[in-house]
């Protein structure tokens, strides 16, 4: 999984860089990564931003498993439930995170408490019901729906966010992917992660060898590429 992760990351480094380049993270002097993980982004907020990351996972093995950001402070906690004094940092990321918090307004609620009047959200979260996909017989969404959903995730988090954080106190600024890209090979390890039925890896398995042979495959899915500034 955290190889998974990685590639994830590496993704979506470029859309993350020009986020974090527009709210000026080099000026943030107290920066919550706020669902770390394994620390997948925390290295790079840590090189960039201007003073201390904090970097909270509720699995406290996760934070463990990398040793190679001693520079972050390593919180284990729930994301709706923050451990922290109201206006403790100026800037909040997270990255496919706010997708797996049961509880989406308590979560926005508590980051618009720990932020401060100037802070800033950076949030990158996915949108699976705007999946496109070409030919037809490659099509995975359903299966991402489905199995997202039992796993306890909510798969339409990203159309969902502008108006709930809108509603808690922020204004909002959304961008999405500009530039289409070929498929990434790892969506279908990423999807079996996710603990499929036999039926589903029947499917899956049918669909990867149609893959193999397909032209041109279109993969497309939509990332909301959020900045959401504290309202005055």
């Amino acid at each position: 999984m955290k190889q998974l992760l990685t590639e994830q990351a590496a993704w979506l480094a470029p859309a993350r860089a020009r986020l974090l380049r527009r709210v000026a993270i080099a000026h943030r002097q107290r920066v919550l990564d706020l669902g770390a993980g394994p620390g997948a982004v925390t290295p790079e907020l840590v090189r960039r931003s201007g003073g201390l990351v904090v970097a909270l996972d509720v699995d406290l093995d996760a934070l463990q498993t990398n040793g190679d950001w001693q520079e972050a402070v390593r919180v284990a906690a729930n994301g709706r439930f923050l451990p922290f004094a109201p206006q403790t940092f100026d800037l909040v990321f997270c990255q496919c995170v706010l997708m797996w918090i049961d509880g989406l307004a308590t979560a926005v609620s508590q980051i618009r408490r720990v932020l401060t009047d100037d802070g800033v959200l950076v949030a990158l979260e996915p949108d699976y019901g705007g999946m496109m996909e070409h030919p037809p017989a490659l099509a995975t969404q359903t299966l991402w729906l489905n199995a997202l959903r039992r796993a306890g995730a909510d798969p339409l988090v990203g159309r969902k966010l502008p108006g709930l954080l809108h509603a808690h106190g922020f204004d909002v600024r959304v961008s999405l992917f500009d530039t289409l890209t070929a498929p990434e090979d790892g969506r279908f390890a990423l999807l079996r992660s996710l603990n499929l039925t036999p039926d589903e890896e029947a499917q899956l398995q049918a669909i990867e060898q149609q893959t193999a042979h397909a032209t041109y495959p279109i993969a497309h899915l939509p990332f909301f590429l959020i900045e959401a500034a504290c309202r005055a």
